[in-house]
């Protein structure tokens, strides 16, 4: 039955499109931007990063049996877009942060899962409102990281915030995906 799920989920991630994993080594590029479609309909709007994490649970009925949760950063190719007239390496790192945020975001979650979700009765009381409260504040820093650096045309903030991503992703080293 276990493999039947990961069959169907590796099923339809190809069916919903391609999906890059974050990797310390791997940095975003121009044709990572797949999409033609503008959704922030800002005449201003250079690129968009659709990104945030995908999760799997292998767990039992039994609420004392352990579990094992496996959380990963993902960019969302076929979502994401770019203005092809008007972008420049420049904006492709403040796009790039994005990406990094998420994984920061990420590295919380899995913390909090590492120290607080043992079993399989821990996650179903408890996964849920983590989840819930780390992705709220990802979303909320993702807004105010955009609206600090006014989407990385401020090269003053944009700077501190390259700083503090790069110490946030050193900070939580332990909590890379294995």
């Amino acid at each position: 039955m276990k493999w039947i799920f990961v069959v169907c989920l590796l099923i339809t991630n190809i069916l919903l499109g391609q999906k890059i994993v974050w990797k310390e080594d791997i940095k975003l590029n121009w044709n990572n931007f797949k999409s033609n479609i503008n959704n922030q309909r800002g005449t201003n709007v250079v690129a968009y990063t659709n990104c945030g994490w995908i999760y799997s649970v292998v767990k039992s009925s039994n609420p004392k049996s352990p579990v094992t949760i496996k959380i990963e950063t993902i960019f969302n190719e076929d979502k994401s877009w770019k203005d092809a007239k008007k972008i420049n390496d420049y904006i492709l790192g403040h796009e790039q942060k994005h990406f990094d945020i998420a994984e920061i975001f990420a590295r919380k979650l899995r913390k909090e899962v590492q120290e607080k979700i043992k079993t399989s009765g821990d996650f179903n009381k408890s996964f849920q409102g983590i989840y819930h409260r780390i992705s709220n504040d990802y979303k909320s820093f993702q807004v105010v990281y955009d609206k600090d650096t006014k989407h990385g045309m401020d090269e003053a903030k944009q700077t501190e915030y390259d700083r503090t991503i790069a110490e946030e992703l050193e900070n939580l080293k332990s909590y890379k995906a294995s």
